[in-house]
C-alpha cells in the first residue's frame, strides 16, 4: 500500500518523506527513509516557530543519518494561525465594505446563543469600529452594478491606513461573490498606494452569499496574512539555506495538502491543520483494521479533537466557529468558513490548567499552559497545576523518558502544586487531587462525544475509539468505558500522530462560489462556464504541487427548497449540465432530504446557491475487507518491569507492569491495569481491558472481549 498517493502509479513515491506538526505545546516531526520511522517532539517556540521546526527536522535528520538535501517531500501543519485568532495577537487590521455596513461584524446574525443569560457577552469582532470604514458602491445580488465605485473614497481611506500603520486590509463588498470587479479595484488602488499592504478579497477568500460569515472568514484571513507569510517566508528561506531543495507544502483544515504560496494568500484554510491531519491518520488506521466506524481522539497539549469517520471517510463541512466565548456554547464563537473536517474541539490537553472555582468544583480548561511556561512539572516557570502535573503524580509517565528526556519533569512541584491549588480547598491529598483532574478532563471529553454524536445522529457505543496524540492514549481506555465503547486503537507513532497522517494525504484544493438558480429555470451556459472555471482554479492549484498523475475532480450542488435558509450538498454527475443531469439532481435531493428529515416537500421549487469544485490526487486508500481478530490462544507477555501507579479501584498506588511497545510480539497479551510505554507517549491499559499488535502494528485494547487468565 502506498503511504502518500501523489500521482499515478508508475511514478515511484518520494524516497525520505519529512512532516512537521507545530502543535500549541509541542513540535512534531515524523521522518521516513523507505521503511525506516524516525519521530520526534520539541517544545515549540512560539514567538518564532521556526526554531522549534528546524530543531526537530535536524534532530530527525541526524538520528537518519541524512540531510535536508535529501528530503524528497516536506509538509508543514501549524497552529500559528489558530494561536493568532484564538488569543487576539494578529495583525493590525482594516475592514474595507459598502457604505453602511460596517457594523456587520457586530451585528453577526441578530441572534443570542444564550437566550436567557441576561450577562451575554459576544466574541469581540477582530476590527474594532475605528478602522472598518465604508466606500460608496453597489452591485446587486444578480452582479449588475447599481452604483460606481467611488475611487476618491478609497484614496481617502489609503491615507488614513498609512496614518494608522495598517499591516492588513479586508475587502468585503455587498455580492462580490457574483460580480468582483469592484474588489477588485480597491485591491488595485491600494495596492498602488501602500505597497506593502496585505490585501485580502472576499471574492477571493470565501465568495459565497451569507454577508456576516463571508466578512468574518476574509478578516480572519487578514488578521492572521502578516503574520503566517512572515513565518512561512522565513523557514522556506532557513529551510533553503539548509540545503532543501523542493518546494515546502501545507496541510489544509479540509485534509489535503496545497503549495505554500496558497497558504501564504489564503492562511485562513490552514487553520485547523494539525487535526485535520490526526483525522487522515484515523481514517487510514481504519481502513487497514477493517473498522468502518471509528471514532478518532487526537489529544495533545492544549485541546482535544474527536471525529467520526463512517466507512473510511470524514466528514467534510463548510463552516466551524473560533474562539468560542461561553463554555464551548454553539453560537459563542466568530464563524469561518472553509473546508474543513468535521470535528468537535474542546481545550482538554496535556497543558490544560486546573482550578477549583467559587462553588468549590474542579474546572480544568479550556486555558493551557502551552509551552511556555508550560505544566508545573515542567520546570521552565509553570506555577498552575495541569493535566500532565495530574498524570506525572499518578505515576503514569515517566521522569526521565518524557518527550524524549528533552524534560525532565518535576514529580515533586506537580504534587505541591496539586495540594495547594486543588487539594488544599477541597480538604484532598494531592493523588486524590490528581486523580480528580484527570477523571473531569476524561468525563469533560466524553461529554463533547456525546453531544457531537448526539449532533450527527450517531451511536458512540458503536464505534472503535481510534486514539493518538501525546496525551490520548493515557487517557483512551478510560474515556472508551465512559462511552461505553470496547475497542481501542492506538495507532504505530500515536505521539506524532497528525504529523504521520500529513503524509497520507492527497494534494487537494476545493474552490467554491455561490450563483443563485432555480433547477426548474436553470441557465445552462452560465453554469457550465461557472463550472469549468472552478475546475480550472482547482486544478491548476493542485498541479502546481503534482506536476504529474492523475487528478480526481468532485463537483458539488448546494441545494434548498425555496425559501429555506440552509443547504444540503449534492455530488454532481461528471459532463456539462443539462436536462437529464437536472432530473438526477431532483431525486437525489428529495431522497438526501428524507433521510435527513424524514420527508420531502416535492411540492416546492429547488433551489440551488453554490457550486462548488474539488481537486485531488489520487487515493489509493484500500480498506480491509474484513477486521483483523486476533486469535484467543495467544498468551500474556511477561513484565519484569513495575511502577508505582495510582489505581482508582484500589485509591492507592499498586505495583503496576510496565511493558516497552517495541518488546511485545504479535503473540502476546498485556492485562490490565498496565502501561505500555514508547517514545512519544504512554498507553494506559486499565483494570478490565487487554491489550495486544495488530499485525500492522497498531496496539489493540479491548474491554471485555477475552476471558484471559495470567499463568
Amino acid at each position: 500500500m502506498s503511504e502518500l498517493p501523489l500521482s499515478s502509479q508508475d511514478k515511484p513515491e518520494p524516497a525520505i518523506r519529512l512532516a512537521v506538526d507545530v502543535g500549541g505545546t509541542f513540535t512534531d516531526v515524523v521522518l521516513l527513509d523507505g521503511e525506516q520511522r524516525y519521530t520526534s517532539k520539541t517544545l515549540t517556540t512560539p514567538t518564532e516557530p521556526e526554531h522549534g521546526v528546524l530543531q526537530g527536522i535536524e534532530e530527525n535528520l541526524k538520528l537518519a543519518g541524512r540531510t535536508l538535501h535529501d528530503v524528497d517531500l516536506l509538509i508543514l501543519g501549524t497552529t500559528l494561525a489558530t494561536n493568532a485568532l484564538i488569543e487576539r495577537k494578529g495583525a493590525r487590521t482594516a475592514l474595507i465594505t459598502t457604505q453602511g455596513f460596517r457594523d456587520l461584524v457586530e451585528i453577526g446574525l441578530e441572534d443570542r446563543f444564550a437566550q436567557y443569560d441576561v450577562f451575554l457577552q459576544k466574541p469581540a469582532p477582530l476590527v474594532p469600529r475605528y478602522w472598518r470604514f465604508g466606500v460608496t458602491e453597489r452591485i446587486n445580488a444578480q452582479g449588475d452594478v447599481l452604483l460606481p465605485l467611488n475611487e476618491d473614497d478609497v484614496r481617502r481611506i489609503a491615507q488614513t491606513l498609512r496614518e494608522e500603520d495598517i499591516d492588513s486590509v479586508a475587502v468585503v463588498l455587498l455580492h462580490s461573490y457574483r460580480n468582483p470587479q469592484h474588489e477588485q479595484r480597491v485591491a488595485e488602488i491600494l495596492q498602488h498606494e501602500l505597497p506593502h499592504l496585505a490585501v485580502s478579497l472576499s471574492s477571493v477568500v470565501c465568495p459565497e452569499i451569507r454577508e456576516y460569515e463571508r466578512l468574518s472568514t476574509t478578516c480572519a484571513n487578514a488578521y492572521v496574512q502578516p503574520q503566517v507569510a512572515g513565518y512561512l517566508s522565513r523557514l522556506e528561506q532557513l529551510l533553503t539555506a539548509r540545503g532543501l531543495h523542493i518546494p515546502l507544502f501545507l496541510m489544509t483544515s479540509g485534509g489535503g495538502i496545497t503549495t505554500l504560496q496558497t497558504g501564504i494568500e489564503q492562511p485562513v484554510r490552514l487553520v485547523e491543520s494539525g487535526p485535520a491531519g490526526g483525522a487522515i491518520l484515523a481514517q487510514r488506521v481504519a481502513a487497514e483494521l477493517g473498522e468502518t466506524r471509528a471514532l478518532s481522539f487526537d489529544m495533545g497539549g492544549t485541546t482535544a479533537k474527536i471525529c467520526f469517520i463512517d466507512d473510511y471517510q470524514p466528514q467534510i463541512s463548510r463552516n466551524f466557529e473560533f474562539g468560542r466565548v461561553h463554555r464551548y456554547q454553539k453560537g459563542s464563537g466568530l464563524p469561518i468558513r472553509i473546508p474543513v473536517i468535521e470535528m468537535v474541539e474542546i481545550g482538554a490537553g496535556g497543558g490544560s490548567i486546573a482550578r477549583v472555582d467559587t462553588l468549590q468544583r474542579i474546572q480544568v480548561g479550556p486555558d493551557s499552559a502551552g509551552s511556555e511556561p508550560g505544566p508545573v512539572s515542567y520546570g521552565l516557570g509553570g506555577t498552575q497545576a495541569t493535566v500532565t502535573d495530574a498524570n506525572a503524580v499518578l505515576g503514569r509517565l515517566d521522569p526521565a523518558r518524557f518527550a524524549r528526556g528533552k524534560v525532565a519533569l518535576n514529580i515533586e512541584a506537580a504534587q505541591q502544586a496539586l495540594a495547594a491549588q486543588i487539594g488544599a480547598p477541597l480538604g484532598y491529598s494531592a493523588e486524590l487531587a490528581a486523580l480528580s483532574v484527570a477523571e473531569i478532563v476524561a468525563e469533560n471529553m466524553a461529554n463533547a462525544a456525546r453531544v457531537h454524536a448526539s449532533e450527527q445522529g450517531k451511536h458512540v457505543e458503536h464505534y472503535t475509539l481510534i486514539a493518538f496524540g501525546g496525551a490520548a492514549p493515557l487517557q483512551a481506555a478510560r474515556l472508551a468505558r465512559k462511552l461505553g465503547i470496547t475497542r481501542v486503537v492506538i495507532p504505530r507513532s500515536a505521539g506524532v500522530g497528525s504529523a504521520l497522517g500529513f503524509l497520507w494525504a492527497p494534494i487537494a484544493y476545493q474552490a467554491v462560489r455561490s450563483f443563485y438558480q432555480r433547477l426548474d429555470r436553470l441557465n445552462y451556459d452560465e453554469v457550465n462556464a461557472l463550472l469549468a472555471g472552478l475546475t480550472a482554479q482547482a486544478t491548476a492549484i493542485v498541479r502546481q504541487a503534482a506536476p504529474q498523475g492523475d487528478i480526481q475532480v468532485q463537483r458539488i450542488v448546494y441545494l434548498r427548497y425555496a425559501g429555506q435558509g440552509h443547504e444540503v450538498p449534492i455530488e454532481l454527475p461528471g459532463g456539462a449540465v443539462q436536462a437529464q443531469t437536472i432530473n438526477l439532481l431532483q431525486a437525489r435531493f428529495a431522497q438526501r432530504y428524507r433521510e435527513l428529515y424524514g420527508r420531502s416537500l416535492d411540492h416546492v421549487p429547488i433551489e440551488a446557491i453554490s457550486w462548488s469544485v474539488a481537486a485531488s490526487t489520487h487515493d489509493d486508500l484500500a480498506p480491509a475487507a474484513t477486521r483483523w481478530t486476533p486469535d484467543n490462544t495467544l498468551t500474556a507477555a511477561s513484565s519484569p518491569h513495575q511502577r508505582q501507579v495510582y489505581q482508582i479501584e484500589d485509591n492507592a498506588f499498586t505495583a503496576t507492569p510496565l511493558h516497552e511497545r517495541t518488546a511485545l510480539a504479535q503473540e502476546q497479551y498485556v492485562f490490565g491495569p498496565a502501561l505500555v510505554v514508547e517514545e512519544e507517549t504512554t498507553t494506559v491499559v486499565d483494570s478490565g481491558f487487554s491489550a495486544h499488535l495488530s499485525p500492522q502494528g497498531h496496539l489493540i485494547l479491548e474491554l471485555g472481549s477475552e476471558d484471559f487468565h495470567h499463568e
